[in-house]
């Protein structure tokens, strides 16, 4: 018999005799479930006595508090004294919840107590995982710190003397940023075989470019695109920027397998997760969240309905960046305060969720909202938006909700709803929400919208009602109060043929007081179009209605809202101008991707869609064609966005009242670029002109020199100088004459 096996036998016979009265009551308090995750040691603390240690205490507790809930207050702070009457320097801290206490590691890591202490945070579990034996080494090693260099200038195509924009294109395995020359062929910047293996993706400022790889994901940035961060995200498929290039969300549908033992950015915290949140000027992990469980329950005859699809993004940013919220399908609302990452607080100081029961969906306002009667101050108001359908006598409803409060600053009620879609816009000025009722026998659908004002006093409502169909797409302009509906009939039962569909405009009357926008009224609907999507320039005025991912039609209207000719709307009140500049049409086009300043627009057919003439073509704001391009195997191009002007308002608005001044300076550039093969050939024929010359004169001075040493004279020169007598008095002037073909004038 072995000797484990007797031991274990001895065990079993003595089990009933051993008395673990006295363990149970010294370790009374400590959950099974629970164990030590919730609780963080804090090294590096000064060293006080005894009767300064309150002090220090409640001193402590105002970092400690900043990314968590301390449980039990400063009672939860053990802080050792040693056999001196001080302490020891560390200190023992028991957080609310795990999680707290992983943010605490995170956030308070290498942060500064005052001058001349630094918090050392690390978790109480750890100790056992990196202080056993053989992983500490006895000898103290000096870190190693890499030398200084320089880094590149993230923003540095800003400053291309002619105003130009770059984009990327991916095509077959190739990714590549070039210089958009208009007419011309583009300019290569770098282009490189197998950059990304899935997709790329520009953070919303342009800083930097984003490939998608098995291992994770790279961003690159600078004049050639060097690497400038690694986020280590196994089989990771989905990605997401913050708004302000702060943060970045990475998702894979496999969950997160990390080594015990391994090294690296990702620990044993993320272990299990599928949802990362990246700091990308650290490149390290700020919290990690598993998917939500979206298989639905089996109904009453045992049948289990189809999964649901991924919720993305998982994770939506207000404006500021200051929280970031996510949604749990019909039952809650949690809403996370950065860089903490622990939930906002409740009126009961609590940080928990907030319990919406049939949450559909959610929208943080695009920008820091200005309401009435609010000052934004220290901690300013962001303002977010959710919808619940009906449930049993409960109304469907749409609620605005200020963040970090949690106040209700406006409810409506809706009755009969199928769906609703929430429509931000830019300026957070308005919230468009469009509302499929369906009759009472629930054979029809019909669309209405509900135009929150969110600036004046009690948010009213305004309701638009002026359609008899069902809108299928609906926008606001960029920067201005006008949108545009396309609206669809019901389809013919039995047909393939897909409905005529019509494009709408809408425009705010016009106000004669400052600050105040009138109602909306329809300024003109253009009907038996294909259209299904819309594309607004992103300085407004300008709109791209076109058919995408049609196989039958191709259509493309370019739409001015302020044409400057003669007067197109018979309504005088609204503030438009209405005018379908050009109609075009692009085989196969799948995406329309606007310039950042407006002036170009390009639609694409990608090989992501159909295998069929994939490729690209550039268009003007007006709809001319500038350039097309065919290319085989071609998947994306992304026009680089440009980050917000620093210019103020006031400056703005003169470089408006100049635009022709300055646009006359970037005309002449691009008509040397179009005349480039005239300006080469009068190069040429200097450069020729001035080689003959020094080719002459050389020969006149030896000529001269031989006759010199004979005595003769110079007949050179005095065939010069009686040229010289008989041209005194005039010039030679070359002259380069231009011929103007065609003269198009084009507005911006």
């Amino acid at each position: 018999m072995s000797p484990g096996f007797d031991q274990l036998s001895l065990e079993d016979e003595y089990e009933g005799e051993i008395d673990f009265s006295d363990l149970e009551e010294k370790y009374r308090d400590i959950r099974e479930d629970q164990g030590f995750d919730n609780f963080v040691v804090v090294d590096g603390l000064p060293i006080v006595t005894e009767d300064q240690k309150p002090k220090l205490v409640k001193f402590l507790m105002k970092t400690l508090n900043k990314v968590g809930q301390v449980k039990d207050g400063e009672e939860s702070v053990y802080m050792p004294i040693g056999d001196n009457g001080k302490s020891e320097g560390f200190a023992f801290i028991e957080y609310a919840s795990p999680e707290q206490a992983i943010a605490a590691t995170k956030q308070l890591h290498a942060v500064a107590l005052d001058k001349k202490h630094t918090l050392s945070v690390n978790k109480l579990t750890d100790i056992d995982r990196y202080g056993r034996e053989g992983r500490i080494d006895d000898e103290y090693q000096a870190p190693y710190i890499e030398p200084f260099a320089d880094k590149d200038h993230l923003r540095s195509w800003l400053g291309d003397p002619n105003g130009r924009d770059q984009f990327a294109m991916f095509r077959g395995d190739n990714v590549g940023v070039f210089w958009n020359n208009k007419k011309d062929d583009p300019e290569s910047v770098v282009d490189r075989k197998h950059w990304t293996q899935l997709f790329i993706a520009w953070s919303p400022q342009g800083t930097f470019l984003a490939s998608i790889h098995q291992q994770g994901v790279q961003l690159w940035g600078g004049p050639q695109f060097t690497k400038q961060k690694q986020l280590p995200h196994p089989f990771v498929s989905l990605v997401q920027f913050s708004p302000l290039e702060n943060y970045m969300v990475t998702w894979s549908n496999q969950p997160i397998s990390v080594d015990p033992d391994g090294k690296g950015p990702l620990s044993i915290d993320e272990d299990g997760k599928h949802i990362v949140i990246w700091e990308l000027t650290t490149g390290k992990p700020v919290r990690s969240f598993a998917a939500y469980d979206l298989t639905p329950a089996a109904g009453p005859d045992g049948a289990v309905p189809p999964k649901a699809k991924v919720q993305w993004p998982a994770f939506k940013w207000s404006a500021d960046e200051k929280y970031v919220a996510r949604m749990k399908p019909g039952e809650s609302l949690s809403i996370y305060e950065l860089p903490s990452m622990s939930m906002i607080r409740d009126a009961n100081k609590e940080r928990k969720s907030i319990k919406i029961d049939g949450i559909v969906d959610f929208e943080w306002a695009p920008s820091t909202p200005e309401r009435e009667g609010i000052k934004q101050d220290k901690r300013p108001e962001q303002l977010l938006a959710y919808w619940t359908p009906e449930m049993g006598s409960k109304p469907a409803s749409v609620a605005l909700m200020s963040v970090p409060s949690r106040e209700i600053v406006r409810t409506r009620n809706l009755f009969n709803v199928t769906d609703a879609k929430l429509h931000w816009q830019s300026d957070s000025k308005f919230l468009c929400v469009k509302v499929d009722r369906h009759s009472k026998t629930k054979k029809s659908v019909a669309t209405n919208l509900e135009i929150f004002r969110v600036r004046e006093k009690g948010v009213p409502v305004e309701v638009v009602d002026a359609l008899k169909d069902t809108v299928i797409n609906f926008a606001w302009e960029p920067k201005g109060d006008r949108f545009v509906v396309i609206t669809a009939g019901e389809a013919v039962a039995g047909s393939n043929v897909l409905p005529k569909t019509s494009v709408s405009f809408f425009s705010p009357e016009k106000s004669k007081t400052a600050g105040v926008t009138g109602a909306f009224r329809h300024v003109k609907t253009f009907d038996k179009k294909n259209s299904n999507g819309i594309y607004w320039s992103p300085k407004g005025r300008f709109v791209l209605v076109g058919t995408i991912s049609v196989q039958q039609h191709c259509d493309l209207d370019f739409y001015d809202l302020d044409y400057e000719g003669d007067r197109t709307v018979d309504d005088d009140k609204v503030s438009a101008n209405l005018m379908l500049m050009n109609t075009e049409e692009h085989y196969g086009v799948t995406d329309v991707e606007w310039d950042p300043t407006g002036r170009y627009v390009v639609t694409s057919a990608s090989m992501w869609t159909h295998q069929m003439e994939n490729g690209f073509r550039m268009w003007s704001f007006s709809g001319q064609p500038l350039k097309e391009s065919p290319i085989e195997k071609f998947k994306q191009l992304l026009w680089r966005p440009r980050p917000p002007t620093l210019l103020s308002r006031e400056e703005q608005k003169q470089v408006r009242r100049n635009l022709r001044e300055y646009s006359r300076e970037f005309d002449e550039l691009d008509k040397e670029m179009e005349e480039g093969a005239n300006l080469a050939v009068v190069e040429q024929r200097r450069r020729l002109y001035g080689e003959w010359y020094a080719w002459l004169n050389a020969e006149l001075e030896d000529v001269k020199e031989e006759r010199e040493a004979l005595g003769l004279p110079d007949p050179a020169e005095m065939a010069l100088s009686k040229t010289r007598s008989a041209t005194e008095g005039e010039e030679t002037v070359e002259e380069v004459v231009e011929e103007v073909i065609e003269e198009t004038e084009e507005f911006v």
